[in-house]
């Protein structure tokens, strides 16, 4: 029996499901072969959004609501891959993942919640396996430039040198753009959720939270400001870094620890040389205003033209014990944490339906999952670049 959908943008009301909505507008319109629909609980504010947005007054609405069985059952009977923008996760995910798991319908997020994660991981994972579905969380900027700029790095590393890198630095090197009120929300709700729950709290300080039964070497913390010695520039620690140092285990997990079993990685923000990048380092390792109040909502986002006059840029360095060095940077040409993981989701829920029929049902990584056919659709399609830059 064919579904009537590919792909349903679950939320997408909201201020990143509407961004989705209009990337899936110009890049996979009707005819395109893509056959897509627009989710949310509300079938009067879905018919808002459409109109706001321009999309045709034939784009198919389905009301869904994540707390109602019987309409996620429904909403899964008729779609292949379900593309949530509905955070926080841990309020609001819980019975969508079961509900895909349950019925092999594929699931991509925009998670960076990784206690969430590892309690989907062990109460859905092996039934993911049974039923086929591919779960896919942190699909985002959290965390696909940093899962695949490490997996291409590592590729190349084996490619030049015969064996990974046993050291990878995840180094932001310039990034303009806000976070996402989500992202601020997820925040709070996990610091709310390990208050209450120690379980939690030791969950977000195992860097192998997400490898179940896998224990790598320590790894750094990132937490302080320091001179970073392989680059002779001060480094600040970087907001992200929690999760998606623990997605790139996971990834060298799933993988079968093609990054090596000795494998250690971190992640860090350049602020620069000499005292001024030790006083910037230190300045944004004091700052702590995403979890603040008063910070970004949920909803709320920058302009378009904020957001088209944002972008990124990664750099990856790998070592190895012999002493041979890579570099791979990662370039994005919109701000972060709207603009460009908004083009980042939907072209991962586009690879797996489209180029990955061969990954099997289980609860992925970006890298694990889609890898190489990934990075081709993002530098394609989404305004990222990935490249080996000279030593």
């Amino acid at each position: 029996m064919t579904k009537p959908y590919d792909l349903v943008v679950h939320g997408a009301t909201g201020f990143t499901g509407r961004l989705v909505v209009e990337y899936l507008l110009q890049r996979y319109p009707a005819g395109s072969g893509l056959r897509w629909a627009m989710g949310g609980r509300s079938a009067a504010k879905l018919a808002a959004v459409r109109d706001e947005v321009g999309a045709p007054a034939d784009t198919p609405l389905v009301v869904t609501d994540s707390a109602d069985a019987a309409s996620l059952q429904a909403l899964t009977a008729q779609t292949r891959l379900v593309l949530t923008t509905v955070g926080p996760y841990q309020l609001y995910g819980n019975e969508l993942v079961a509900a895909c798991a349950a019925s092999g319908v594929d699931y991509v997020d925009l998670c960076g919640e990784p206690a969430w994660m590892r309690q989907m991981i062990d109460a859905h994972e092996a039934q993911a396996k049974a039923s086929g579905a591919r779960i896919v969380f942190s699909c985002g900027f959290d965390s696909i430039p940093f899962d695949l700029g490490v997996f291409m790095l590592q590729n190349e590393m084996k490619a030049r040198f015969g064996h990974p890198a046993s050291r990878v630095r995840g180094r932001v090197r310039k990034m303009k753009g806000t976070f996402s009120g989500g992202t601020a929300a997820s925040l709070k709700a996990t610091m709310a959720a390990a208050a209450t729950n120690p379980h939690v709290l030791d969950l977000l300080r195992n860097p192998f939270s997400l490898t179940p039964g896998f224990e790598g070497p320590r790894q750094p913390s990132g937490a302080k400001p320091m001179l970073d010695e392989a680059l002779g520039l001060w480094v600040a620690p970087f907001v992200m870094a929690a999760i998606n140092t623990r997605n790139v285990h996971r990834s060298n997990f799933l993988l079968g620890q093609a990054y090596g079993a000795d494998f250690v990685y971190d992640e860090m923000l350049i602020t620069g040389a000499g005292e001024k990048g030790e006083a910037f380092a230190k300045a944004v390792a004091a700052d702590k205003s995403l979890g603040a109040e008063g910070g970004p909502k949920p909803g709320e986002g920058p302009s378009r033209e904020e957001r088209e006059a944002g972008f990124y840029d990664v750099l990856f360095l790998g070592e190895d014990a012999a002493g041979h060095q890579l570099r791979v940077g990662v370039t994005g040409d919109r701000d972060p944490g709207y603009g460009s993981t908004s083009k980042m989701i939907t072209e991962a829920a586009v690879c797996l339906l489209q180029e990955c029929a061969d990954t099997p049902g289980g609860i992925w990584t970006p890298a694990a999952a889609m890898g190489q056919r990934l990075i081709e659709r993002l530098q394609a399609n989404a305004g990222l670049s990935f490249s080996v830059e000279p030593a």
